[in-house]
């Protein structure tokens, strides 16, 4: 059996990560780049990773924002891992000195392995579906023929997934982990419970055959 994480993205309460955690998730993200409508404040995160349980990793998602500013917010918010969304090269991110997965959108004719070779130390790499001028966070899923068999780094597909669509995406992509934010949103960053339950239950499920 193959074991697929999940990740719950664009949290912006407490609430909502609890329910995701219940349902199985194995990571939240908080989103950290102002002019997205899932952006959460210093305070708002702060509260969040004070009321989750133990064993649930914490993600911050960046968009080319300056080091010194991501510097202080880690002084105050203890995040577990980086995830650079923006325009960043590998010296970037490597630069904070903390574990990090850097996102890449995707469209056709991008060699998507030398993508990836140029974050050689990234723990994992995202796969985002391109959208011009939008960093992320578009609910439009790519080709995932594009995603070749095999890359240099464990593979977290996202873009448009849905619990109706996420078996499908597995199964063809077979990657490390999914990542999901509007596909189990009841509005722009606040998360329906019966959304995020059935999309964990069906990365679970289709986990199970592979």
């Amino acid at each position: 059996m193959s074991v697929v994480r999940s990740k719950i993205c664009g949290i912006t309460r407490l609430e909502d990560a609890l329910v995701a955690v219940a349902a199985g998730a194995d990571a939240i993200g908080l989103v950290f780049y102002a002019r997205s409508p899932r952006a959460v404040s210093v305070e708002q995160a702060r509260n969040i990773l004070a009321g989750l349980p133990p064993f649930v990793t914490t993600v911050g998602l960046f968009v080319d924002m300056p080091r010194s500013e991501i510097e202080a917010l880690l002084a105050a918010v203890p995040l577990d891992l980086l995830q650079f969304h923006g325009d960043e090269k590998a010296a970037d991110c490597e630069a904070l000195g903390r574990p990090y997965i850097k996102a890449l959108r995707v469209r056709a004719g991008d060699d998507v392995a030398a993508l990836v070779g140029a974050y050689p130390s990234a723990q994992a790499v995202l796969l985002d579906t391109y959208v011009e001028g939008v960093p992320g966070g578009t609910g439009q899923a790519f080709d995932w023929s594009l995603v070749p068999a095999k890359l240099s780094k464990p593979v977290i597909l996202a873009g448009g997934l849905t619990a109706d669509n996420v078996g499908a995406a597995i199964a063809q992509v077979r990657p490390y982990a999914v990542d999901v934010s509007g596909g189990v949103e009841a509005g722009k960053g606040i998360k329906d419970a019966t959304k995020v339950k059935d999309f964990v239950r069906a990365v679970r499920a289709v986990g199970e055959l592979m």
